[in-house]
């Protein structure tokens, strides 16, 4: 695995993930984010680094279409325009959520290398997701 930063885009996999949006449909595109996102969910085990490094990129694209987000690196990102994904939030930080709960590869690897600014990041990306837009309302039940 090839890492050269702890952006969400910053490694082989994430690079990876990002070609094969650019080479799917622009109709499949929210799909293949989608299923990324909700692969890991409900992974009991032991979770992989590359399974962890492509939701972080998915979640990564998720957020940048939300007020606050960070854009997409346009050297490391998709190249190809990217439908409507604001919809898959929920979805975003159920994954990051899992990502950042042992066991969890990527977790244990960036604990091991990072100062904590990996953490800072994930921290930063989930705040985005869990925000609300200017147009959403708070429900209480």
């Amino acid at each position: 695995m090839g890492t050269w930063d702890g952006g969400p885009f910053g490694n082989d996999t994430a690079a990876d993930f990002s070609g094969s949006l650019d080479g799917a449909a622009a109709h499949a595109r929210a799909g293949i984010v989608h299923d990324t996102l909700t692969r890991v969910i409900d992974t009991a085990g032991y979770l992989e680094a590359p399974e962890s490094e492509e939701v972080v990129a998915a979640a990564a694209l998720v957020a940048a279409q939300c007020p606050g987000g960070d854009p997409v690196d346009p050297f490391s990102g998709p190249e190809e325009p990217l439908p409507d994904l604001t919809g898959l939030r929920d979805l975003a930080l159920q994954a990051l959520d899992r990502v950042m709960t042992e066991p969890s590869e990527l977790m244990d690897l960036w604990d091991k290398s990072d100062s904590g600014t990996w953490r800072a990041y994930m921290r930063s990306l989930r705040n985005v997701l869990a925000s609300q837009s200017p147009g959403e309302q708070l429900t209480l039940s």
